[in-house]
Formats: structure tokens, C-alpha cells, sequence
């Protein structure tokens, strides 16, 4: 089993952007948690600050993996074109976030991909990508 994990803007900071919202662990470490976690499954990663670097990532994996998780960051509010290509790619797709979005400013309480994904997974801190992972994993059995 294949799983892309997919993160956008700001991720890249992660243990040191507002460690009382998003925690004091890099994702780098956490995923190394993950994938002793769950050896049967290949665990690809991706970052990017760019949109167009996301899109292009989900149209690469989007027809040959078995799931995507992606946390699209501040993107997650503004973006069609990532709706979009979540919607052109067969591989079913789940929403993450770290933070509470519908605990914090009105702006994040709207999400512009949430219709295009299989779910959402969001407020339970870095552990929100191992509940996306079950899930995916749960499709398979």
C-alpha cells in the first residue's frame, strides 16, 4: 500500500510556527513515528509553499497510489484549483489539519476542498495524519 502525504504552505515550520497551536515537533520527526508505525505501508512525503507544486504532486500520485492525505494549509480557504484537482484524480484523498480550524479565526472555517475529499480528519494535533492513514488503510480491508 502507497500513501502520499501532501502538505502546503507553512508545514515546512512545524516545531517552530506558534508551537502552542501546531506543537514542538517537526513533521520530519513525526513522520519517522509513522512510518515505524505502520511498516507494511510506504509513507511518501511532500511539501511545498507553491499551489501549483501541490497540484502537480496530486495529478502525479492521483491515479497509481492508494490514498492521499493532504493538508493544504491557508489553502485549504482560497483554493479551486486544488478542489479541482482533487476531483480529476481517482486515488481517494483525506483533509488534514492540525489545529481546530472551526475552533479558530471565522476565515478557517470554510474549506473550498473538503467536497472533492473521501474526509476530513482535523483537531487532534500531528496524530490527525495517523487517523487519516487508518482510515485509508480501513478502505483497503
Amino acid at each position: 500500500m502507497r500513501i502520499q502525504i501532501i502538505n502546503g504552505p507553512n508545514i515546512n515550520l512545524l516545531g517552530k510556527r506558534e508551537p502552542t497551536i501546531y506543537g514542538a515537533t517537526s513533521f520530519e520527526e513525526y513522520l519517522d513515528t509513522l512510518r515505524q508505525r505502520y511498516p507494511d505501508v510506504q509513507i511518501d512525503y511532500f511539501q511545498s509553499n507553491v499551489e501549483g507544486f501541490l497540484i502537480d504532486k496530486i495529478h502525479e500520485v492521483g491515479f497509481s497510489y492508494e490514498g492521499i492525505i493532504l493538508n493544504a494549509g491557508a489553502y485549504t480557504h482560497t483554493s479551486i484549483a486544488l478542489q479541482d484537482a482533487i476531483r480529476a484524480v481517482t486515488t481517494p484523498v483525506v483533509e488534514v489539519h492540525i489545529s481546530n480550524v472551526h475552533a479558530r479565526e471565522e476565515f478557517r472555517h470554510r474549506s473550498m476542498i473538503s467536497c472533492a475529499c473521501r474526509g476530513v480528519i482535523l483537531g487532534f494535533g500531528l496524530d490527525s495524519y495517523r487517523l487519516a492513514l487508518e482510515a485509508l488503510i480501513a478502505l483497503y480491508r
